[in-house]
């Protein structure tokens, strides 16, 4: 085991590709795009603003575990946050929630 190492597997368009030509991962993917879709919006946001989970805690007013679970929350589906959370979100990573129906 001392020769073991840890191989990160790359997350490229290439990986996805081969993930999402399995059927039963497509169809699952197909069914969850949207929220995966909405933590993007939001981890890039808070990427682009350079912030920690406790920064954006600490403009937010919640501790920084409270906007761990908002992140999660998004893709398990336990809890839908709600309007006014991610307008303080938006607001703590510089930017403007903006809902759109299509």
């Amino acid at each position: 085991m001392a020769n073991d190492t840890y191989q990160p597997v790359p997350h490229d368009a290439a990986f996805r590709e081969q993930l999402l030509s399995n059927p039963a991962v497509k169809a699952d993917y197909d069914a969850n795009i949207a929220k995966y879709a909405i933590l993007d919006e939001i981890l890039s946001a808070r990427r682009e603003a350079g912030l920690t989970q406790a920064q954006v805690a600490e403009r937010m007013g919640p501790k920084a575990s409270a906007v761990a679970r908002l992140e999660s929350a998004l893709v398990s589906g336990k809890h839908s946050p709600s309007i006014d959370t991610l307008r303080k979100y938006a607001a703590a990573v510089g930017k403007k929630l903006e809902v759109h129906l299509v």
